[in-house]
């Protein structure tokens, strides 16, 4: 028998956050929830019965159904159905906590929509989990899920987050962490402190920690294999008034092109690249 109890659940939905890695990560409500469920749906209900097996949970004759992210109105209007005829449904996503860039969003709003019990088992995160092991700040962190793929549009992804006060959490493939890497040296700056962690609460779990530019040659002499989460400091705001910019600016105009006049002043006072980009051009345009 596993280590957990059939309990009673009311109707509703309960979100249940599974392993990231390590099968023992699972809290012993989230078991509780499992094996009491009437319905358990899943992102992958592979993974799912595979959990449950893990963990000694008895199946029994309740249904396993398949919810991710490309299910539609049909499947959350019958595990909506479920949940009016007193049946209480629990969904779990293939690996971390529902929602969390993970499926689950419009199934909750479709529950809480119809008045019914919407609540959750927390537990494993990969976010959490790597900001409790990069080394850097955690009073305040923005996540900003997976950058686009093109360079062009990556970029200014990362630029519209460049002055968000709290570290910033990236999810990235393998394939694209270099890149990734190197375009966040030009955006953030090469010596902006950062981490890359990988395969979190698995065997192979690694965090490198450092400069973005050391990082950036890191991967590029060892590329990672595996899930990976990528952390950056906050920028360190120098208190500079907008008039102090505006005459470092100019000064910096006289010597420099426009973009590396924007660039340098933007190094020196920790600034938005493309704001300082924008008034360079336009005490440019005014010179001129």
């Amino acid at each position: 028998m596993g280590n957990h109890q059939v309990v009673h659940l009311q109707p509703g939905l309960y979100f249940v956050a599974t392993p990231i890695g390590t099968a023992r990560d699972i809290t012993l409500r989230a078991l509780d929830i499992l094996a009491s469920a009437d319905i358990i749906a899943a992102e992958d209900t592979r993974s799912m019965k595979r959990l449950l097996e893990i963990h000694g949970v008895p199946l029994g004759d309740r249904p396993v159904v398949s919810y991710h992210d490309h299910s539609g109105e049909k499947s959350r209007a019958r595990l909506v159905a479920h949940i009016a005829e007193g049946r209480s449904v629990a969904y779990a996503s293939e690996a971390g906590t529902p929602l969390i860039a993970d499926p689950g969003y419009h199934l909750s709003r479709a529950v809480a929509e119809e008045g019914f019990l919407v609540t959750s088992a927390p537990g494993p995160s990969a976010i959490v989990t790597a900001l409790s092991l990069a080394g850097l700040p955690t009073d305040a962190f923005f996540f900003a899920g997976f950058l686009p793929n093109a360079k062009k549009a990556r970029r200014a992804a990362m630029e519209a987050v460049a002055d968000v006060p709290g570290t910033l959490v990236f999810y990235e493939s393998p394939k694209r962490i270099g890149a990734m890497l190197i375009d966040a040296m030009e955006v953030f700056g090469a010596e902006r402190q950062a981490a890359v962690a990988r395969e979190l609460t698995k065997k192979f779990e690694e965090v490198r920690r450092g400069t973005l530019q050391t990082l950036a040659e890191s991967v590029a002499n060892a590329p990672p294999k595996g899930e990976i989460v990528v952390l950056i400091e906050r920028n360190q705001v120098k208190d500079a008034s907008p008039e102090e910019i505006e005459a470092a600016l100019i000064g910096a105009l006289k010597r420099l092109s426009v973009r590396d006049a924007a660039a340098e002043v933007a190094d020196a006072y920790g600034g938005h690249k493309r704001k300082i980009y924008q008034l360079a051009l336009k005490l440019k345009q005014t010179a001129d």
